[in-house]
């Protein structure tokens, strides 16, 4: 346990919060931790889904199970929760499959008709939840998947260190279990092509392997940065190289810095000094980024946002 108190104050990085809004059809909007929808219109792809965001006294002390009324929540506000909003989700992607990440994951995609994609412990996250074989799909690694507009190359990586709960999920999770049931699994960067050339780098945890992204290619990287803040500057230093450097991207926006413990209808917090610290992340990166004349932002929450705009394709 850190000693610092508080947490760091997100109004000092106001200016941050400037991807521009989405005019267009390509879109990413930005759901809390993690939980990315990219959508064209017509088809639609959402890494974890996570919203039910339960309390740290729930997470330490009780036992864990997606939230009905506030995925429903969510969902109804992107316009996804029902068959005749006219809007479709395609897949859900889990990141890895710790609790803030998958556990409602299966639960979004039995609401939404989706496919479960990811990993073996994804799939028994989704067949504990009661998705058949034809809902789940387990991605080789290196093999592209498409989902109307968009393709999907999923890259073993790692998840950023510690990992509290690491292994894989070997049999199916029903809830309600403890969080400790939720182990990583497979941790995925993800690249993703729409047919419009742009592309991204998804990356939900501040860990990599080594050269695993060389001779990948994405205009923007989205990046977690959750527990990055208080791990040494050489290792925030290298993440940026093995992630951002390595697929030459020219904007990065950030992820998994809110407290995710509190949920969507509050406004988002920094995670508190005592797991990360969201000052020296972004000492260190703005200092990378201003070097590198990369464009550094933060996401806002549920806004449609085009982080392809005024950068070089």
């Amino acid at each position: 346990m850190r000693l610092k108190l508080g947490r760091p104050d997100l109004s000092s990085y106001g200016t941050l919060f400037d991807v521009p809004a989405a005019t267009g059809d390509l879109a990413v909007t930005f759901l809390g931790v993690s939980t990315l929808l990219l959508d064209d219109g017509d088809s639609a792809v959402m890494t974890d889904g996570f919203f039910s965001r339960p309390s740290l006294r729930k997470v330490a002390f009780g036992k864990l199970a997606p939230n009905p009324t506030r995925i429903d929540s969510a969902l109804t506000r992107l316009g996804l929760n029902g068959a005749n909003t006219g809007r479709r989700l395609d897949a859900v992607l889990p990141v890895h499959t710790h609790f803030d990440h998958v556990m409602d994951s299966a639960a979004v995609a039995n609401r939404t008709g989706a496919v479960l994609v990811g990993g073996e412990s994804a799939a028994n996250v989704g067949r504990g939840a009661g998705l058949g074989d034809d809902r789940i799909h387990v991605v080789t690694p290196g093999e592209p998947v498409s989902y109307g507009g968009l393709t999907l190359t999923f890259v073993e990586s790692q998840h950023c260190p510690p990992d509290r709960y690491p292994g894989r999920i070997t049999e199916p999770v029903v809830p309600p279990v403890k969080a400790a049931a939720y182990k990583c699994g497979d941790a995925w960067s993800i690249l993703v092509e729409h047919t419009t050339g742009r592309t991204a780098l998804l990356q939900g945890s501040a860990g990599y392997v080594s050269g695993a992204l060389n001779g990948h290619s994405a205009d923007v990287a989205y990046l977690g940065v959750g527990q990055l803040g208080v791990l040494d500057e050489r290792y925030i230093r290298n993440y940026w190289a093995q992630t951002v450097q390595a697929v030459g991207a020219r904007r990065v926006v950030l992820t998994h810095w809110d407290d995710f413990f509190r949920p969507l209808d509050q406004p988002l917090r920094a995670l508190p000094y005592a797991g990360d610290d969201l000052d020296v992340t972004l000492r260190v990166l703005r200092d990378l980024a201003d070097r590198q004349d990369v464009s550094l932002h933060l996401p806002t929450l549920w806004r449609r946002e085009d982080p392809w705009v005024d950068r070089p394709h």
